[in-house]
């Protein structure tokens, strides 16, 4: 399954809005929706229905075609590098890997150009774990099928330590806290996560209190788990959202996205067993907003 979130070309028929999105021709858009195996919002549409901003299009097959991922020259921040990884310290707004609608200007185009080919799968060569498209900061890489495996087990057995800091909103008053809640795909709307027990797995954050404001909190989070958007579904089921995150957070967003930054990484080399211990500051317009907070 695809799923789509419309953020452009609203009032497109939405067999060309697909086809020009997903690299197909309209012929086998109109296909399947023939065949019902494409649904916007919950229910079947015609061929002349126009795509309109937050509609949710999900596409029930497996697209059988062929996507070509180039190499790009993507500059990359680089903290780390030797024979078997790399730690880069990701931007914010960077696509980790290739998806419907993001086929350049991701990391693993640019992975592609500098390295060449990597371990792992096809869409997804040497990455280990992702971060979403506007959380910024340490990510691992694996340069061979080796290192990949390790690593992978390594994160699955939580012994690789990340922690992230970001910007909720509301004050927090207590000093540390815990939320362990199972998280799924919300059954509301496919472009979001939530917790749920009707499919959710196990997911457990750590948080601690760094900094307070009049509206806003400053927290440290510390993941035992690895769940898609679990840092921003788990401050949001709480009641303190991540500032400016625009799926989860209240009010209206800025271009920058949500406020979360992967700032340390430590861990065990797979080969070397020598200690790797990593550390990055926020980018600017995180560091900027912290300092709005304090003027207030």
């Amino acid at each position: 399954m695809v799923i789509i979130s419309v953020e452009d070309n609203e009032g497109l028929r939405i067999d060309r809005y697909l086809s020009e999105k997903l690299e197909l021709s309209r012929s086998k858009i109109q296909k399947l929706m023939k065949e019902e195996k494409i649904i916007v919002n919950g229910k079947s549409v015609n061929n002349s229905y126009s795509v309109r901003s937050e509609d949710v299009i999900e596409i029930n097959d497996k697209l059988d075609y062929t996507i070509s991922v180039e190499p790009e020259d993507i500059p990359l921040n680089i903290v780390y590098e030797d024979d078997d990884l790399i730690i880069i310290n990701k931007e914010s707004g960077m696509v980790v890997h290739p998806a419907p609608g993001h086929y350049s200007g991701t990391l693993v185009n640019a992975l592609l150009f500098k390295y060449g080919k990597l371990a792992g799968e096809e869409f997804r060569p040497g990455i280990v774990h992702r971060l979403d498209k506007d959380t910024s900061g340490l990510m691992l890489v694996a340069k061979n099928e080796e290192t990949l495996e390790k690593l992978s087990d390594m994160i699955s057995k939580k012994e690789v330590e990340r922690k992230y800091l970001a910007i909720v909103d509301g004050v927090i008053k207590h000093e540390t806290g815990t939320v362990d809640a199972p998280i799924g795909r919300d059954l509301n709307n496919r472009q979001k996560m939530a917790v749920t027990d009707v499919n959710g797995r196990d997911a457990i954050t750590h948080f601690k209190v760094l900094e307070r404001f009049n509206n806003n909190t400053l927290i440290e989070c510390k993941l035992e788990t690895g769940r898609t958007h679990q840092i921003r579904v788990h401050m949001a089921y709480i009641g303190y959202p991540i500032n400016n995150d625009p799926l989860y957070g209240k009010g209206k967003s800025n271009e920058f996205g949500q406020m979360l930054h992967s700032y340390y990484i430590k861990f065990n080399h797979p080969r070397t067993d020598k200690v790797i211990e990593y550390e990055v500051e926020a980018p600017k317009e995180f560091l900027e907003k912290i300092e709005e907070l304090r003027t207030k």
